[in-house]
């Protein structure tokens, strides 16, 4: 048996219920292993609350680290007693031990800890696709300006710290002056407070009227219109998440009009999709991550049963860096 977190119904915080369910033996392809501590991400709330409708009923979670304790017929990668660490569909991670598939659980370096590993494998997977794959025409060069919102959270700090190691000037909007300075501690070249400064005019100030190279933007409706405006010329606007809402419809007519850019919606799971870019994608985030690089702050941890509260904060932005469940 294991303690685990399901919803019955999408809903709020609330639906959130701790029951105990069978976990089983592992199939081909599939591994058991038992958690010692498990990420949060905003992607559960969009799973929980509706937006990304589920079958029900639903385990949430799609990041955490522990011990393989069995593996199924035809795993080779991993074995039992191995530490490890995911980033994974299915949902599932909120629980105290599941049976998953293995092509997604990579073993974890001895040097990174399991609290660490649980934080950083979907945020830190997210970050290395954004500025390592989904890239402007032309791609990306050392000092050029890209704008990513949100960047005081999980995946903003991680970003942050690498956008500088690849020598870009990031420009970093957060919600409070408390955030912005925590996104320029990090490595932000500039900060804007969104809720205090126009972001559109400060990216025009800073870049000299030129605008960014690419927008990353996990907040979709509040950020949408001007982002596209912060854009130069045949610039890229990567939207990857939806935090304060799903970004509007628009005509395509306005990109031409706009400077000819591109839009693209991205998402982790299709960069994942096989062993090999899961691993090879994971390496580099364990590289960077050892070297010193990028450090993965963890600011928030909340016991298994307090994930209620946990999911509150999250969704009302209160948190900055990652936030773990314990177990």
């Amino acid at each position: 048996m294991s303690k685990a977190i399901r919803i019955e119904k999408h809903g709020g915080p609330e639906v959130l219920q701790l029951v105990d369910v069978t976990v089983g033996q592992p199939g081909p392809g599939e591994i058991r292993i038992r958690h010692k501590a498990v990420g949060l991400n905003f992607i559960d709330i969009y799973q929980r609350d509706g937006l990304y409708p589920m079958a029900m009923p639903l385990q949430l979670g799609m990041e955490a680290s522990g011990i393989v304790e069995a593996v199924g017929e035809g795993v080779t990668h991993l074995k039992a007693g191995d530490r490890a660490a995911y980033a994974s569909q299915p949902p599932g991670s909120y629980c105290e031990e599941r049976v998953m598939p293995a092509k997604c659980v990579c073993k974890l370096p001895d040097a990174i800890d399991f609290d660490t590993g649980a934080a950083m494998m979907l945020k830190g997977l997210t970050a290395q696709y954004l500025l390592k794959k989904t890239l402007p025409q032309g791609g990306l060069q050392s000092g050029d300006h890209i704008l990513f919102h949100a960047a005081a959270g999980g995946v903003g700090l991680i970003a942050c710290q690498w956008a500088k190691a690849l020598g870009y000037q990031l420009i970093g909007t957060a919600g409070s002056d408390a955030k912005c300075a925590l996104a320029a501690e990090m490595g932000a070249a500039h900060t804007i407070n969104y809720n205090t400064e126009d972001f559109e005019v400060r990216v025009k100030q800073i870049t000299g009227g030129k605008g960014v190279k690419v927008v990353y933007d996990s907040v979709g409706k509040d950020t949408w219109d001007k982002s596209l405006n912060c854009l130069s010329p045949f610039g890229l606007m990567a939207s990857f998440g939806n935090a304060s809402g799903p970004a509007p419809a628009f005509a395509p007519g306005i990109l031409g009009a706009k400077g000819s850019i591109y839009v693209t919606r991205q998402t982790l799971f299709t960069h994942i999709s096989t062993r090999e870019s899961t691993q090879a994608m994971a390496d580099d985030l364990f590289a960077v991550v050892t070297s010193g690089k990028v450090k993965i702050r963890i600011d928030q941890r909340h016991p298994l049963e307090q994930v209620q509260q946990a999911h509150r904060d999250l969704e009302a932005r209160k948190t900055t860096g990652c936030t773990i469940l314990t177990l």
